[in-house]
């Protein structure tokens, strides 16, 4: 009888003890959940100040790419008439046959509409160009000419 007594004993500590360790691994597991949450904290402030530029990256490159497709259109123009549309005729001769100026011999449609760029802002058109035989340009956020980061112009050049 003294033998069973003594596992008995034997065995409530050892059900305590692993409770015990049981406790004090969820202790654990609630420190590591507190330290991956203050990491999480920490790379937060980190990083999201420079995710708060990113809708105006997204813009400018918006910008660039419309830029491009209105240049390549452009060339088609050319290509087909033998010269760029007129500053009068402006951008409106790659999506409607202009009726001022001189009429293109071989006009076609070359964009299905005219962009606005990511602005809301319309496209501007020079020709002859300031930085080259034409310009396509945004004028940026702002609507202005020259400026930085978000309100820079976006051109051609």
């Amino acid at each position: 009888m003294a033998a069973r007594s003594t596992r008995c004993r034997a065995g409530r500590r050892s059900v305590s003890s692993s409770r015990f360790r049981s406790s004090l691994q969820r202790a654990f597991t609630l420190i590591e959940l507190m330290v991956v949450l203050v990491i999480i904290g920490v790379l937060a402030a980190l990083i999201v100040p420079s995710l708060m530029d990113r809708p105006d990256q997204a813009r400018a490159t918006a910008a660039r790419q419309d830029v491009a497709a209105i240049m390549q259109a452009l060339k088609l123009y050319r290509l087909d008439n033998g010269s760029y549309p007129s500053a009068t005729q402006g951008l409106r001769a790659l999506v409607e046959k202009p009726s001022a100026g001189k009429a293109p011999p071989n006009w076609r449609t070359y964009l299905e509409r005219l962009p606005a760029d990511p602005w809301g802002n319309a496209y501007q058109y020079l020709n002859p160009g300031t930085h080259g035989e034409i310009d396509v340009f945004s004028l940026g956020a702002d609507g202005e000419p020259g400026g930085e980061k978000a309100n820079a112009d976006v051109g051609s050049w």
